[in-house]
């Protein structure tokens, strides 16, 4: 059966065994419907498994499997990634419980250079607990990035947001933002949209670093010298990027909804407003790499721990993306497997740069067409 037609393999892995992952993984499974969409393979421990569902109350079944190759449709398999007996403390990040995620990660990401899976999903971790871990996109990067770059996009129906700089501390924010550092992320992003989103003509939004854009340099000058000269580039190379924008009035507005993606420039910029909005059914999504990964948007919540009361729907969402994702980038790909569709590509391309070439005026919102709405 070919790619386009037979079920995804969606690789997952259990996140910390003292967190949520395991809750809204059985939860998001106890509905057998989605089975009819993808082929799941939990990268965990059986045994965990177990307990997490006898705490919980749940009675989802799953079929325990010693290799990826073994995975069956129609059920969950779970893939044994150690077997060695660990201590369940609920709400309590421990060492034991940060190997156990590290064990599975490691594991899923060996099987997927051997081709055994299609796209990752991620249950959270705390990254805190385990040493030289700096978040999924990194490891993965490092582990299997080829020499590229990931790109994290937070996004739901409404919002996607992408960071120009993250795990930065704010007193050093400023200087880690350059003119360069905001194109390769603006090129990614704006790649990630087109292929793997299927946004015909992406419409990015620039967020500034100071308040109320820098007010003409008397509170910071980064808009001027960077922020604006790097808009200005990437406009010369054809992307549809608009901005500065000052972040409190941009959200205040709701003017995201005018826009296919917003850039901001750190993490509490972008990624308390998502929160905000997104929290409950909210995706990371990794672009930029090989393999295709999200993961739900909240962490691994470890006050609510074996409570009951987490929502599975963003780990739901997490895996539809994800398989949304993987087949958008084979229809992308598709025409440019052989040299006439490349070349109805290139001058679709063209025609496309000078239907959008008219400048416009960086104080007005574009409207967003139907056509460019979220989800497309």
């Amino acid at each position: 059966m070919d790619n386009k037609n037979r079920r995804p393999r969606v690789a997952i892995t259990h996140g910390d065994t003292n967190g949520v992952g395991y809750e809204v993984i059985l939860k998001a499974f106890a509905d057998p419907a989605i089975l009819e969409l993808c082929t799941p393979i939990v990268y965990g421990s059986p045994k965990v498994a177990a307990y997490h569902n006898k705490v919980l109350g749940l009675d989802t079944p799953f079929t325990i499997i010693a290799n990826a190759s073994e995975a069956k449709d129609d059920q969950l398999n779970l893939l044994t990634t150690f077997d060695e007996e660990i201590n369940i403390d609920l709400g309590q990040p421990t060492p034991e419980s940060a190997q156990a995620a590290l064990k599975a990660l490691d594991r899923a990401l060996n099987d997927y250079g051997k081709g055994l899976y299609d796209v990752l999903v991620t249950a959270p971790v705390f990254k805190n607990s385990i040493k030289d871990f700096n978040g999924h996109t990194a490891y993965i990067e490092s582990k299997i990035g080829e020499g590229r770059h990931g790109l994290t996009i937070l996004m739901n129906d409404d919002l996607r947001v992408s960071l120009v700089t993250n795990n930065v501390a704010i007193k050093d924010i400023a200087e880690a933002i350059t003119k360069q550092k905001i194109m390769d992320k603006a090129m990614l992003f704006h790649q990630a949209l087109r292929r793997d989103l299927r946004v015909s003509s992406p419409r990015i939004a620039v967020l500034s670093l100071n308040p109320r854009c820098g007010e003409d340099g008397v509170l910071g000058t980064e808009e001027q010298e960077i922020i604006i000269p790097a808009i200005n580039e990437l406009i010369g190379k054809g992307l549809q990027v608009f901005g500065p924008y000052a972040a409190d009035d941009f959200f205040g507005r709701s003017s995201y909804y005018r826009f296919d993606g917003v850039l901001a420039m750190y993490h509490d910029q972008g990624q308390t407003p998502f929160k905000a909005v997104a929290y409950e059914n909210g995706v990371r999504f990794t672009t930029g790499l090989p393999l295709v990964r999200t993961a739900p948007a909240h962490g691994a919540n470890f006050s609510a721990a074996g409570k009951g009361i987490t929502d599975e729907q963003s780990l739901r969402n997490a895996i539809y993306a994800a398989i949304d994702v993987w087949r958008n980038r084979q229809n992308y790909d598709e025409p440019l497997q052989n040299p006439l569709p490349k070349l109805y590509h290139e001058r679709r391309d063209e025609s496309e740069k000078v239907r959008f070439s008219q400048p416009k005026p960086r104080e007005q919102f574009p409207k967003r067409t139907n056509d460019q709405a979220p989800n497309d």
